[in-house]
């Protein structure tokens, strides 16, 4: 069985790096999802691929996988880097818009 590793990315809504500082263990799918002829909902007869399991670390998901017996992926997180500001900014000449108090 395959999982994949990986710390989840920070969320698009907002700024914060809140709930990324965990790592995710998922399941790859075994199965190809196929449309329900009923309903028209997409289903997959494969289990494994709701479940999420939450670490605080990357050694823990790696031991717990290892000791289930899994092949894993590790997908590293791309770290961006902080945007450099100077409070000096605030009052340069170039500045795009007008300084107002």
């Amino acid at each position: 069985m395959q999982v994949r590793i990986y710390r989840p990315a920070q969320t698009a809504m907002q700024q914060g790096r809140a709930g990324s500082n965990h790592w995710v263990l998922e399941f790859e799918p075994a199965s190809a999802r196929r449309v329900e002829p009923l309903m028209g909902w997409t289903s997959s007869s494969d289990m494994r691929s709701q479940v999420r399991l939450k670490f605080a670390s990357k050694d823990e998901a790696v031991a717990y996988a290892k000791k289930q017996g899994y092949m894993y992926r590790i997908d590293e997180p791309r770290e961006r880097p902080p945007p450099r500001k100077a409070y000096a900014d605030n009052f340069r000449y170039t500045r795009v818009g007008p300084w107002t108090h």
